[in-house]
C-alpha cells in the first residue's frame, strides 16, 4: 500500500513522456504548415520549394491527426488529474504541456 503511494505522482510524468513520442507527428505537421504558408507570407521562413499543393492537402491530413491526438491527451490527463489531486490544476496541466512537448523538444534540439 505505501509502494503504491510513492509512485503515484510518477505516472503523469511517465505517461505524459510516453505520449510525447507520438506526439512528435502532430507537432511536425503544425510546424510544416505554418512555415510554408503564413509565415512564408510574413517572410520569416522559406517556403519548401516543391511545396505548389496549396494548403488544402495539408489541412486534411493534420486537422484528424492533431485532433485525435488532441482528444487522447486531454482525455488521459483528465482521467489522471483526477487520481492524481496533489498539485493545482495550473500546475499539472503547465506540467502535462511541457512533459509532452520534451521528445519534440530533444529531437529538434539533437536531431
Amino acid at each position: 500500500m505505501e509502494r503504491a503511494r510513492l509512485w503515484k505522482p510518477f505516472v503523469p510524468v511517465a505517461a505524459n513522456l510516453l505520449l510525447g513520442i507520438p506526439a512528435v507527428v502532430p507537432l511536425f505537421l503544425i510546424w510544416y504548415l505554418l512555415s510554408n504558408y503564413p509565415l512564408a507570407d510574413l517572410g520569416w521562413t522559406q517556403r519548401e520549394p516543391t511545396e505548389n499543393d496549396g494548403i488544402l492537402p495539408g489541412l486534411i491530413v493534420a486537422v484528424p491527426v492533431v485532433g485525435v491526438f488532441g482528444i487522447l491527451w486531454s482525455l488521459i490527463n483528465l482521467w489522471m488529474r483526477g487520481l492524481f489531486a496533489g498539485a493545482s490544476a495550473a500546475t499539472y496541466w503547465t506540467l502535462a504541456a511541457a512533459l509532452t512537448l520534451a521528445p519534440y523538444a530533444l529531437l529538434i534540439a539533437f536531431g
